[in-house]
């Protein structure tokens, strides 16, 4: 399972920093807008954007093997978690196996998070059901501060954590024992795991978090930016191998936004990120921070993929996604489709899909659809059989990768606006 190596541009603006191990090359601009087709290059290989990195938190896709991913996906990168692979199995495992690479039988880019989601999660989320978007926020408590650490509700839970300006302590999920991640453990950690880019350490904060709240929170961000930066200047042969992103946070506050975006690009990151949790509607947050952001390095966006929310975060400049949808609503049942339904899916488990022996979606090719039908999907689903998430987690998978390939096809071609509301049509 081989990856074409990283080469030198391919046309376009070429913007290549000789100290870092990732470059990004510019083939195609949207006109009149921030988007923009590209590729990354990493000593694993090339990554085409826009682009869509498929999250394997734990070293592993659920139900899914590396070969799946590159045979049957048309996957280009594996996103893994820093804080469950700290837990299970301990980055020392990973590195002494060779590397997250090695470790997980993938030869391609991969990307490591900061554990920094966690942080919210694992705290000012903890019991309020919020994730990355909030569908109700008015329906929220408003104390949205962090949790401090209690002995006796962490056993019972071992989910709680507190932050301080140093870091954040928390509990393990697994068994309720004490942690401690600063900036500088992160990057040790990432830097063990090995993967092609890491995030820097970040707080992640609610959408509904108060603007007080929200500006102590970026400030100690930023903070930790710089301490991330350092420390991972300090090992010389990671440097040489690892790329390192900075997080815009800043949450649904324009100025907040546009602060963060300004004072990270100061700093000396090989990309940028776009962090926070938030409702779909503050997805314009994207264009405050990408219009600040160097415009020759690459834009990730964190947690998010649906098919709806990708035209736009294209349209307002992000070069790469991530988000675990897709095969999380794939093991309830749920498909995309071409063919409309509810935002285009539909669930495996209405009763009508027992005796539906058509194509889980006509206009799709992949492995699935080719040789499934709908009603032996929803008796696998009913039967309980574990084929049944491997096959819906191929097909969501490889529609919403082909869904961004096509876009970036369409945007080297010139025809974005027309395939745009051909698609958006047609999951009506």
């Amino acid at each position: 399972m081989k990856h074409a190596p990283a080469t030198s541009g391919r046309g376009g603006v070429f913007q290549l920093n000789m100290n870092s191990p990732l470059s990004f090359s510019i083939e195609k601009k949207l006109p009149g807008q921030l988007g923009r087709a590209g590729v990354i290059h990493t000593l694993h290989g090339d990554i085409e954007t826009p682009g869509f990195t498929i999250v394997g938190t734990k070293a592993t896709v659920k139900s899914l093997t590396p070969e799946d991913l590159l045979e049957h996906v048309g996957a280009q990168a594996v996103l893994v978690n820093t804080y469950h692979l700290y837990l299970q199995p301990g980055e020392k495992v990973i590195k002494d196996a060779g590397g997250l690479h090695t470790f997980m039988h993938w030869d391609g880019p991969t990307l490591s998070d900061s554990g920094g989601f966690q942080v919210f999660s694992l705290g000012a989320a903890f019991g309020k059901g919020v994730t990355k978007f909030a569908e109700d926020a008015a329906a929220e408590s408003t104390d949205l501060r962090p949790h401090l650490y209690n002995k006796e509700i962490a056993q019972n839970h071992g989910k709680l954590c507190v932050i301080d300006e140093d870091g954040v302590t928390f509990t393990s999920h697994l068994d309720g024992s004490l942690h401690r991640f600063t900036a500088e453990r992160s990057i040790e950690i990432q830097h063990a795991i090995g993967a092609d880019i890491m995030f820097a350490f970040d707080e992640c904060t609610s959408p509904t978090a108060d603007y007080e709240y929200q500006k102590e929170a970026l400030l100690r961000t930023h903070r930790w930016a710089k301490r991330s930066i350092l420390a991972h200047k300090r090992e010389y042969d990671a440097l040489k191998t690892q790329a390192l992103y900075g997080i815009v946070q800043g949450g649904r506050f324009e100025d907040l936004r546009k602060e963060s975006a300004t004072e990270l690009a100061k700093m000396d990151f090989d990309g940028y990120s776009f962090g926070g949790a938030f409702s779909k509607e503050d997805l314009k947050t994207l264009e405050w921070v990408n219009a600040i952001l160097p415009e020759g390095k690459p834009r990730h966006l964190l947690g998010i993929g649906e098919p709806e929310d990708i035209f736009m975060g294209i349209e307002n400049g992000i070069d790469t996604f991530d988000c675990v949808a897709p095969t999380r609503i794939a093991r309830t049942g749920s498909l995309y489709t071409h063919q409309g339904g509810t935002k285009g899916k539909f669930n495996l488990m209405q009763t009508k899909y027992q005796t539906d022996f058509g194509k889980p979606d006509e206009a799709c090719d992949c492995y699935t659809c080719t040789h499934y039908t709908r009603a032996y999907l929803a008796h696998l689903f009913r039967a309980g059989e574990m084929l049944a998430a491997r096959l819906a987690s191929l097909h969501n998978l490889h529609f919403i990768v082909s869904l961004i390939k096509n876009i970036r096809t369409s945007i080297l071609s010139d025809t974005y606006p027309q395939f745009k509301e051909n698609f958006l049509l047609s999951s009506e």
